[in-house]
């Protein structure tokens, strides 16, 4: 600091200096506490004489010749501030777009501590930030469901899943298109709106990961993770906590693959987030919650070597290995997830036909049309936008059954000895499959939709 105050031709106070950076209990880390303490020693020292600085935040990392250089969480610092009644906040020039973002407080941009210091004695005014909708280009426009070829089931699932908010597991043999369905999920998936990209954005702001000149994150994120990641690097953490794989996912898709191949309790500790929709990290230094509201897919092989059940080729696994396999993926985790999928191999003749598919377009629209089914029943609902999201009280509301209907679901249930959260997920998927019929009511041809999607209940998955 004093390097700096020198190198810009300001005088640095010969004096004793404390800085005490209150409340005391929490840790403080980065460089960004750089720039208010040059301006906090520059007041106290009387070289900024009658300025109001009480209304006014700094943010800003220093160089010895007095640039201001870009910080992380930029974003949701001017949203507190602003939430304070802070009038004017000073920031990096680097993190304009992203600053540009909040209203109604005066954001300033500067590069440099001499402009700020003629800004503050008013011989030189900064211009303030100004929004600017920059088209994005899409991070996913080489991609689009008629690449592939064949897998009507699966795209359905797909469908379904998107139009609800479902999670996903792909199950089949290696090169049946798992990795490539799931990775064109985001473009059939409803755009971000205003709030969700505010909140998305945020989540990449406080991580670094919010690109230079990028105000807001339009596409909704897809995150791909290795299976060797460890419970922390999903969930967050950290001596000074920071968001995981699971809150990077928020308002988009977590994609595991391979997911026996993940630690038990790397696996374990996606329940309570699929549940809660935010995740709780506590430390020593204090608790902090980050939203995580993803959609999962996960894709796996049915065994070992990945053929058993295959139509063509023989598994190799010995006895009992692929019980064993099978049972990495917990009970628990798998009743959470709503749509059981079998993905099988293509065969020559749909490989061979150069006819496009359905396009994401296509789909997109009829998935728009069932989530403004959902948003229109759930309008009353604040943290109800999905099917997905479903309380158990609305449940009873919007999922009442014909006696058909019921009569089907209950013979599933004994046949199949499902828990009460699948229950809960039957019900859940089979209104979505209604809203994309654009029927108010769930029939029993919905529900027995929806019960194909709990194929993997029959494969006996242990705990």
């Amino acid at each position: 600091m004093r390097s700096t105050i020198k190198n810009v031709g300001l005088e640095f106070p010969i004096s004793e200096i404390t800085i005490n950076l209150a409340p005391a209990d929490i840790k403080k880390e980065g460089a960004i506490y750089d720039l208010p303490i040059l301006i906090s020693i520059m007041k106290a020292s009387e070289q900024l004489i009658n300025i109001n600085l009480n209304d006014s935040v700094f943010l800003g990392e220093l160089t010895l010749n007095g640039e201001i250089k870009a910080v992380k969480g930029i974003l949701p610092m001017l949203a507190k501030a602003k939430e304070l009644k802070i009038s004017n906040a000073f920031i990096p020039k680097q993190n304009e777009a992203e600053g540009s973002v909040i209203t109604d407080i005066n954001v300033y941009p500067v590069d440099n501590i001499e402009n700020l210091i003629l800004h503050l004695v008013g011989e030189r005014a900064l211009p303030k930030a100004v929004f600017r909708d920059i088209p994005q280009r899409s991070i996913y426009e080489a991609l689009d469901f008629n690449q592939v070829k064949g897998q009507y089931f699966p795209k359905r699932a797909l469908e379904i899943a998107a139009a609800g908010g479902h999670n996903v597991i792909m199950i089949g043999p290696p090169g049946s298109g798992k990795s490539m369905l799931a990775k064109r999920l985001p473009t059939i998936l409803p755009d971000l709106s205003l709030a969700e990209a505010i909140e998305t954005s945020k989540i990449y702001s406080i991580s670094g990961l919010l690109p230079i000149n990028t105000s807001l994150i339009k596409a909704r994120p897809f995150r791909s993770v290795h299976h060797t990641i460890s419970p922390a690097g999903l969930s967050g953490g950290g001596s000074i906590p920071r968001p995981g794989e699971i809150s990077l996912a928020h308002n988009g898709v977590l994609f595991l693959d391979e997911l026996p191949e993940f630690q038990r309790a790397s696996m374990e500790v996606l329940r309570q987030p699929m549940e809660d929709r935010e995740v709780t990290i506590s430390r020593v230094n204090g608790t902090l919650n980050y939203p995580c509201s993803f959609m999962l897919i996960a894709a796996m092989n049915p065994c070992p070597c990945g053929y058993h059940g295959h139509p063509t080729k023989r598994c190799i696994c010995p006895p009992g290995a692929v019980q064993k396999y099978l049972s990495k993926v917990s009970g628990p985790l798998l009743d959470r997830i709503d749509l059981q999928v079998e993905v099988l191999p293509v065969d020559f003749e749909k490989l061979s036909n150069y006819h496009l598919a359905e396009s994401s377009a296509d789909i997109k629209k009829r998935v728009n049309n069932a989530r403004q089914i959902q948003l229109e029943r759930y309008r009353e609902y604040n943290d109800v936008h999905c099917n997905a999201l479903l309380t158990p009280d609305l449940l009873k509301k919007c999922c009442v059954l014909s006696k058909n209907a019921q009569d089907l679901l209950k013979k599933a249930f004994e046949d199949l000895n499902l828990s009460a959260r699948a229950f809960d997920r039957i019900l859940k998927v089979s209104r979505t499959i209604a809203d994309l019929a654009q029927s108010e009511d769930i029939k029993s041809s919905h529900i027995a939709e929806a019960i194909q999607y709990r194929s993997l209940e029959q494969l006996k998955f242990a705990n």
